[in-house]
């Protein structure tokens, strides 16, 4: 008898109650940009052409400049656009400290011209949603997500499928309106826009999830989705595209595929995919290869930090390091790949369990039974 299947990503409403295993909360869609991972620094350097912003950057990055003092020019440069009367420059700063964390700054800076700018809009409707800044007051943020979605502006519509999307975790979860996965689902067909790139690849991969817990399940558009989603550049749908070949789960099996997805997220630092790789390779006796590696990943401790590096969703990445940091406990018990330890084991089995109980608890059943 083999061991069980891996749960896949699901999701779960943020008003429901405890999350079963394998549910995760949702999170907002970051601001579309038209140079997408472009940070607000380099905007506001190449918006207004600062030769001694330009400088500052280049020095930063070589080591020779703090980002307090970056932080403190386009800061300057910025409140005297702000003086000039430049629209453009009364975003920027409000997205300057937005991106710095100081969200009571950016809150006040984006709430001066919310009628006059929609991306000012856009980032109030998450911040009232998820309560950065402020108290969390969801009603106000599904109200200017439909303000945007709803707008005819042309400066309204690379927000769109961002806000729709937005917009469909709000029925999802319930939080602002009232619950509809119909709606919820509705919506984030719209987002993903049939896996347009342009659109919201969130949205694809969130479809993923969707369909990986619907009622009934549909393993084959949820595997539709995380290839759409994967095919456009989403870590978290790679990930789990990998586990789907690996199991046969909406697809036919193919373990060469599998390893081509896993390897290549796990590469990219997707951790889930970094846990089944090293159970991939202990359970062909690669046992140096798995513990060496396990080892690595094991090494993570702030999930938090590692999920707003690789925008994928903490639970899953806590999935990933507890099954590396349980077969690595594994292999140091029973001295495969590694010197034999029992006290170092003892301590990795605790901290798998601390990272994910029903993680550590399947995979202790099947080390009962003799499957691992």
């Amino acid at each position: 008898m083999g061991a069980a299947l891996p749960v896949l990503p699901v999701l779960c409403c943020r008003g429901g109650g405890a999350a079963a295993e394998g549910e995760m909360k949702l999170s907002s869609e970051a601001l579309p940009q038209r140079r997408s991972s472009e940070p607000v620094l380099q905007t506001i350097s190449r918006t207004f052409s600062d030769s001694e912003l330009n400088k500052q950057q280049g020095a930063e990055i070589a080591g020779n400049y703090s980002h307090t003092a970056l932080f403190a020019r386009a800061e300057e440069l910025l409140a005297k656009r702000i003086i000039d009367g430049d629209p453009l420059a009364y975003f920027l700063q409000g997205q300057l400290y937005f991106e710095e964390g100081w969200y009571d700054e950016a809150l006040a800076q984006f709430e001066k011209i919310k009628e006059m700018d929609f991306q000012a809009l856009y980032q109030l409707g998450v911040m009232y949603y998820d309560g950065l800044g402020t108290k969390e007051d969801p009603e106000k943020g599904v109200e200017y997500m439909k303000i945007i979605i709803n707008s005819n502006s042309p400066k309204a519509r690379h927000l769109k499928y961002a806000a729709a999307y937005n917009l469909g975790r709000s029925y999802f979860e319930g939080c602002g309106v009232k619950h509809s996965d119909k709606e919820a689902e509705r919506l984030w067909i719209i987002a993903a826009d049939h896996g347009n790139p342009k659109a919201s690849v969130k949205a694809q991969s969130t479809l993923g999830m969707f369909y990986s817990t619907s009622n009934p399940k549909d393993l084959k558009k949820a595997f539709f989705w995380h290839s759409e989603a994967c095919g456009n550049g989403s870590l978290e749908s790679q990930g789990i595209l990998g586990v789907m070949y690996l199991y046969g789960q909406g697809i036919r099996q193919n373990t060469k595929a599998a390893l081509e997805c896993l390897k290549e997220a796990a590469e990219r630092g997707n951790i889930y995919a970094q846990g089944h790789l090293v159970e991939y390779y202990y359970k062909r006796k690669f046992y140096t290869k798995a513990a060496a590696f396990a080892r690595r990943i094991a090494e993570n401790d702030n999930i938090d930090m590692l999920a707003k590096i690789t925008d994928c969703l903490p639970v899953y990445i806590a999935k990933g390091v507890a099954m590396a940091t349980f077969y690595l406990a594994r292999c140091l018990q029973l001295g495969v790949g590694i010197q034999q330890d029992q006290a170092a084991a003892k301590n990795y089995y605790s901290r798998a369990c601390l990272l994910d109980p029903d993680v550590a608890s399947d995979l202790e059943l099947a080390a009962n039974h003799g499957r691992i």
